[in-house]
């Protein structure tokens, strides 16, 4: 079985990911946000209600959108479909 240049890239890239990923110094996204604290996540019942409430809040305060999505790990457009 012979692998073309392309295909031999691939592997390379594969393998450069794998032992980023053992290092502990992942690149992936998901990983990334989940050991920041940010990563985004299902809310419910009173809890989703507080939540929006205080986007509200923090919003009508003059905090920028840009800045809420970043701290609360929520995209842009879910901030502004809340009213």
């Amino acid at each position: 079985m012979s692998l073309t240049t392309k295909e031999i890239a691939q592997l390379r890239k594969i393998i450069s990911l794998a032992e980023g990923l053992l290092a502990g110094g992942g690149s992936g996204g998901k990983v990334a946000a989940a050991k920041s604290g940010n990563s985004g996540r299902r809310r419910s019942g009173k809890e989703l209600e507080a939540f929006r409430k205080m986007l509200k809040q923090e919003r009508k305060s003059g905090a920028s959108v840009s800045a809420l999505a970043k701290k609360h790990g929520v995209t842009a457009s879910y901030i502004y479909q809340i009213r």
